[in-house]
């Protein structure tokens, strides 16, 4: 049996509250529910009802959001409610009966087709939350936790496939061109997300996970100015790399030569504008913000 975990997370709004699970609760149908009578297929949210502050309820993807009544504050319940949720998803009940009333009621799935910077990749961007973190598959091996991919790569043309949150960045051979082959591609995406399949494996999703952990572990590790660096890379540009439909690494510092190397990946691999942004982009900004700290910036795969 799976165990269940909750993080808790806010937002804009001070009156919802995220409760991130390290499993997801609903293959990909998202749910609303406003009042008690509205939740009699969710045992969980009837549940949730119960607390005299709860004003909606909603499930999606690998989280629960709550909104409150002006009643009480998030900071006063807040770790009690993600107790309460841990101790019902350990106890194995449904978060939702599905029937085919239920079924009717998901949020329909949207896919969009949107060009890169790299001429070899296009991003279809998805109305939904479909991975919890970043994967990169090479080649159909590679893809095997991931149905998504296994199925992209079926297609002779699909040379490479990177999912992040809420797009599928597929680099493609010169065999093919997009205007040829992007309909395709999308509609074969919505549909398999559409149907309620596994982007991505349990198992898979856990391992990642536990690598995440661990990279956030790394910097009481480094040195100082590899940590300023990994700052500068995680607020300034991971954001626009992944606009792009890419990912970006911190891999080491070479504080003899003043190098930093870096992974790039999914649209970022391979581009032939990667080196501009490299020495132009992020090596300009990391030269302008460390002083003479840092040389050049070198992509080991890009």
């Amino acid at each position: 049996m799976k165990s269940y975990s909750i993080a808790v997370k806010q937002t804009n709004n001070p009156a919802v509250v995220k409760f991130e699970t390290n499993h997801f609760i609903t293959k990909n149908n998202n749910y609303e529910f406003k009042n008690i009578d509205e939740a009699k297929k969710s045992p969980l949210a009837q549940q949730l009802f119960h607390l005299p502050f709860i004003k909606t309820v909603y499930f999606s993807g690998n989280f629960i959001g709550l909104e409150r009544f002006n009643i009480i504050e998030w900071a006063d319940v807040q770790d009690e409610v993600a107790q309460q949720l841990a101790d019902y998803l350990n106890s194995g009940e449904p978060v939702v009966i599905e029937d085919d009333t239920t079924k009717t009621n998901k949020v329909p799935v949207t896919v969009y087709a949107e060009v890169t910077p790299n001429p070899s990749v296009m991003k279809f961007v998805c109305n939904m939350r479909i991975v919890p973190a970043t994967f990169e598959f090479k080649n159909i091996d590679e893809a095997k936790d991931s149905k998504l991919a296994k199925q992209l790569f079926q297609f002779p043309f699909v040379k490479e496939v990177f999912l992040d949150e809420n797009y599928v960045s597929v680099s493609k051979y010169d065999v093919a061109e997009w205007d040829d082959i992007t309909m395709e591609l999308r509609e074969m995406i919505r549909e398999f997300i559409a149907n309620g399949n596994e982007v991505i494996s349990e198992n898979s999703i856990a391992v990642s996970k536990a690598e995440t952990a661990k990279t956030d572990a790394l910097p009481d590790f480094l040195d100082d100015t590899s940590k300023q660096i990994i700052d500068i890379l995680e607020e300034y540009v991971k954001p626009a790399v992944a606009s792009d439909g890419g990912n970006i690494l911190f891999q080491s510092y070479e504080s003899e030569t003043k190098t930093v190397n870096v992974i790039l990946q999914g649209a970022c691999s391979g581009c032939p504008s990667s080196t501009y942004t490299l020495k132009n982009g992020i090596e300009t900004m990391l030269k302008n913000m460390m002083g003479d700290k840092v040389n050049e910036v070198v992509a080991l795969n890009g």
